[in-house]
């Protein structure tokens, strides 16, 4: 298939050691993946919550990407 849409997707990137959450732009895959985390959060909001606490903004220009990967009714 092809997955799930973006449309709920987020950035999170540090701007002067505070969190900021954008809808966007995403990282061309083949650069920029260093890590994956999956967690299970009731929303998009949760998720992004607990990304904004996540070590990797610690450094310069580092972000997390928030993507849905499974429908609520927990099919993938």
């Amino acid at each position: 298939g092809t997955g799930l849409p973006f449309a709920d997707a987020k950035v999170v990137k540090t701007k002067g050691n505070k969190p900021v959450v954008t809808n966007g732009p995403f990282g061309d895959i083949k650069e920029t993946i260093g890590g994956l985390i999956i967690v299970k959060a009731d929303s998009v909001e949760e998720a992004v919550e607990f990304a904004k606490g996540c070590p990797v903004l610690q450094g310069e220009g580092n972000s997390v990407e928030v993507r849905k990967i499974a429908k609520d009714d927990g099919v993938h």
